[in-house]
């Protein structure tokens, strides 16, 4: 079958195969006969300097690698092996990424290019890799340099503008060149949606009763009416008015399949029918890729190859028949697609069902029906529109039904949506009428409804703007979106809605009501919202750095990057241009001197001190202070600060709302003879009590908490505590043995240890067993306590 892979392998004393990941070493392995070693790098060997700048301005841009500590035994080990070998085989992804690993690879490792082969495989099945085996190439220095220059621009951006942000906003903040581009798009829906203004309008809709006197036809006013006036005036028409059905029209209308998935759409459609973040998704479908049930996880093509068409037809004929199938070929419209060359679709189509965990077997199903669905004929529906004329107006109603006549691919797959506000149309049959047939009003009901804001960022949809603008690659969405959380400029928060008054006036029997009712309105659940830090960093580089996060440069900066990979472009070219207008600026910002921090706002004075109230962002968050610092004057009084609650923002919190903040902490009153006071700390809203914190939950302030609901809290974490403690000594009060998530351990002077299964009842443990436990365990405790440092 494959004559010159058996004939080398007769030849060959010694192969070793190296790619990034165990899990992917594994699979290949089996596919692999025993002259084959395959190992892994475990990702890359080799990066820039973390705490260092690691580029040579002067010396062209070049970049100063160096191998990881923790690297440095395996690129030992993988020195070793690469020399006792006649031939290494570089496999790690297809991507350019996965060049740059192998190049790495090549240059820590001093491979001898006579010895080195590069193979390349989007899936990782025995044909696959047979096959690149047989046809191996050399490193692609085109991708390398493209991957390179991403890292460098990225590099450059980073170190150079953070010290900035350090001085002009808060220590350790940091910025990344497409984060801040995401973390702008966050910002302005969010100031867009506090800037919307709601429009109201009133929906009319009538109940009609057909000449058989008891069938019913629904129908809309084929247009919105503006005003309270204009609905009173309407309805009075309607309550003498005659109506009578004037046109009927019917007609056929197609669906067609969405395309096999990208990597953007594969994470918009698990987030829509999965509930997973997008970062989740990708770690899912990379392990369903290294086990070898899908194709390569990272690309932008909806292509699928012949034999996956083939599989694909045949898997139709065979479920549902010939009537279903439709061959469909899709070309990728993004452009400078790059990262693989087919869609993501699974390595075997007639797998229906795979091994692995739940979250495995969910993703591969989604992603099987998506590809077979895209191989599937149309859905058929027809549309049938009933027109209902008004005397007396020149208004008309109009009913609408829809039906599905022919299911198509609709039998294997629906696409889901973003727009929380689009339903599906199932409005059914309609009842048999005929042009001209008279009806009778049953009644007639305006509602008032409003126009609705923007809505907010889901990750799903954020990667779909991302795409759309295109900014960044398949391989940088799901980096991107977890960086700019992790940094803490954006964060998913649930958001309380509030109420809102609408109208509702009704005709019915000729009679005429007006009612008020009343709904919730922007009630968001997580959603992506920029923290306070997240604007103010925001505001600071729209000011100094406009192109940085000009949406137009970071999608022309992605160009360059492919023309960089398709060699039409020198990459230190393209890092030059960009850095002799950039690095100007940040000598220029670096120099420009501030009265205030970047952000802080003035939000009055306190009527009893007559001090200043100011908002900015303090070294742990957002904070109000009250007085203003005087630096010249070393006895002049400090500013007081207090750190605003969860939902006050900088950006719209009050004069009065901030000094509330400043009655914090307050004593609520005295329990067992100790004072329980309330406030806000580093990690939210507190009550103090005995020297112990117990957090207040969302649904209280510290500024309102009753005694008897702080009370509650004690006695509820106490009951925690309890159910935790095991077992205390009397005459070792540093030692406890707690009941933990991975079952009972022994607490000792900082320190767990582990109690081994052979412990049937820890909680009979004796002083001195428990001290055995420990001393066995030598200088080698379990688990070293810590407290979990929030990141700034």
């Amino acid at each position: 079958m494959h004559s010159f892979f058996n004939r080398n392998i007769k030849n060959m004393q010694k192969n070793l195969v190296i790619v990034e990941s165990p899990a992917k070493a594994k699979t290949i392995e089996k596919f692999l006969g025993k002259d084959f070693k395959v190992m892994s790098s475990y990702g890359h060997i080799r990066d820039l300097k973390t705490k260092e700048f690691s580029i040579d301005i002067e010396n062209n841009y070049k970049p100063e690698y160096v191998i990881p500590d923790d690297k440095k035994k395996l690129v030992s080990e993988l020195k070793a092996e690469a020399k006792k070998a006649e031939t290494v085989w570089l496999a790690s992804d297809e991507d350019r990424e996965g060049e740059a690993i192998s190049w790495h690879l090549a240059e820590a490792l001093k491979l001898d290019p006579e010895r080195t082969k590069r193979i390349v495989f989007h899936e990782i099945t025995k044909n696959a890799i047979l096959h690149a085996v047989e046809t191996p190439r050399n490193i692609d220095i085109n991708l390398v340099n493209a991957q390179q220059a991403r890292r460098v621009l990225d590099r450059i951006v980073g170190f150079q503008l953070s010290p900035i942000l350090w001085k002009k906003v808060k220590p350790a903040l940091s910025a990344g060149r497409v984060q801040s581009v995401a973390v702008r798009l966050i910002v302005e829906r969010e100031r867009d949606i506090h800037a919307f203004v709601a429009e109201a309008s009133f929906r009319v809709i009538a109940e009609f009763i057909l000449p058989d006197g008891l069938a019913l036809l629904k129908a809309e006013l084929h247009k919105r009416l503006k005003t309270k006036e204009e609905v009173y005036a309407f309805l009075r028409i309607c309550e003498k008015a005659t109506f009578s059905v004037d046109d009927i029209s019917t007609k056929p209308l197609k669906k067609s399949p969405a395309p096999p998935f990208t990597t953007s759409t594969l994470q918009q459609e698990a987030a829509r029918k999965l509930g997973y973040s997008v970062s989740q998704t990708m770690m899912i479908a990379q392990r369903l890729y290294e086990s070898g049930f899908i194709t390569y996880m990272r690309t932008d093509s909806v292509n699928l190859s012949d034999l996956a068409l083939g599989a694909a037809k045949e898997a139709i004929l065979k479920t549902y028949g010939e009537r279903y199938y439709r061959f469909r070929r899709y070309s990728t419209k993004t452009k400078g697609a790059q990262e693989a060359h087919e869609a993501i679709r699974p390595t075997y189509i007639d797998n229906e069902a795979i091994g692995g965990t739940a979250q495995e077997k969910r993703l591969y199903e989604l992603i099987r029906k998506r590809t077979i669905a895209s191989q599937m004929a149309d859905a058929e529906l027809e549309r049938t529109t009933i027109l209902i004329n008004v005397s007396g107006s020149k208004e008309k109603f109009a009913a609408v039904g829809e039906v599905l006549v022919f299911d198509g691919f609709l039998q294997v797959y629906r696409e889901g949506t973003d727009d929380e506000n689009e339903k599906e149309q199932e409005n059914g049959l309609l009842p048999p009428v005929n042009v001209n047939d008279l009806l009778k009003l049953k009644d007639m009901v305006a509602t008032e409804r409003f126009t609705q804001r923007p809505p907010r960022y889901t990750e799903a949809s954020l990667v779909r703007r991302l795409e759309e603008l295109g900014i960044g690659r398949p391989s940088t969405y799901a980096p991107t979106i977890q960086t700019i959380q992790n940094r803490e400029y954006v964060e998913k928060a649930d958001k309380e809605g509030a109420e809102r008054p609408y109208t509702v006036i009704a005709l019915v029997n000729h009679k005429l009501s007006e009612t008020e009712k009343r709904e919730i309105t922007g009630a968001d659940r997580n959603k992506l919202t920029p923290t306070d830090t997240g604007m103010v960093v925001n505001d600071f580089l729209m000011t100094y750095f406009p192109d940085v996060l000009d949406y137009n440069f970071t999608a022309n900066v992605e160009k360059e990057f492919d023309a960089i990979a398709e060699d039409q472009m020198e990459w230190t070219k393209a890092i030059d241009k960009f850095y002799k207008v950039f690095h100007p600026i940040v000598e220029k910002t670096a120099a420009v001197k501030t009265e205030h921090k970047v952000g802080e706002r003035e939000l009055g004075t306190d009527p009893e001190t007559g001090k200043p109230v100011f908002v900015k962002i303090g070294r742990f968050g957002p904070v109000a202070q009250l007085g203003a610092a005087k630096v010249d004057d070393k006895d002049a009084p400090k500013p007081q600060f207090a750190s605003l609650m969860k939902g006050q923002s900088i950006e719209n919190i009050t004069l009065k709302e901030a000094l509330k903040l400043f009655d914090l902490p307050r004593t609520v009153g005295e329990s067992e003879g100790k004072t329980v006071v309330a406030g806000i700390g580093r990690f939210g809203p507190f009550i103090r009590h005995d020297n112990k914190f117990i957090s207040i939950p969302k649904d209280k302030s510290p500024l309102t908490i009753t005694l008897d609901e702080a009370e509650g809290l004690i006695a509820e974490k106490r009951a925690k505590e309890a159910q935790r403690s095991f077992k205390k000594f009397d005459e070792e009060p540093d030692m406890e043995i707690l009941n933990g998530r991975f079952g009972p351990y022994i607490a000792y002077k900082g320190s767990n240890y582990k109690i081994p299964k052979t412990v049937k009842e820890p909680k009979e443990l004796t002083l001195e067993e428990a001290t055995k436990i420990i001393n066995e365990a030598g200088k080698k405790p379990a688990a070293k306590k810590q407290t979990k440092k929030k990141k700034s």
